[in-house]
């Protein structure tokens, strides 16, 4: 039997991205993922709780994370769940759960995050409505002269 590893996430950075470089030179990009869900409860107050996501870029995508996300910016994000053990500097054991990415479409309306040229697109990959170029990067190779900005 199979298994699949697979995260989809639409929300918005809870700080801007956080690029480090690994002894070989390869980009890693961390940062925050804010999800959110509001309810009615059943005497009809409106409640809302807000789950947040650690999310880890790597390589290219690093690079295009620092480049054009910014906190507050609207992101749907697609990647795999891997958790990682660590010994703290206190020697305390400590475990987290990180979602590795594989593509990030920007969402969200222009004067959101640090460039206010990237364009949305929606999550099924058509444009949002919007005569403007959409932007969309992910594993597939892009170079800078495949970025309409």
């Amino acid at each position: 039997m199979s298994s699949l590893n697979k995260v989809i996430l639409i929300g918005h950075l809870g700080k801007d991205p956080e690029i480090r470089y690994t002894p070989d030179q390869t980009a890693v990009a961390t940062f925050s993922l804010a999800t959110s869900e509001t309810w009615t409860d059943k005497n009809g107050a409106r409640q809302e709780h807000t789950e947040w996501h650690n999310i880890v870029a790597w390589s290219r995508l690093a690079d295009l994370s620092k480049r054009f996300l910014a906190k507050g910016r609207q992101v749907y994000i697609e990647g795999r769940l891997r958790s990682r053990d660590w010994t703290d500097r206190d020697g305390n054991k400590r475990r987290t759960t990180e979602v590795i990415v594989s593509q990030i479409v920007l969402l969200g309306s222009r004067s959101q995050g640090a460039d206010a040229g990237v364009q949305p697109m929606e999550p099924s990959g058509r444009s949002a409505p919007s005569p403007e170029p959409e932007q969309a990067f992910g594993d597939a190779g892009i170079t800078d002269s495949d970025i309409p900005f």
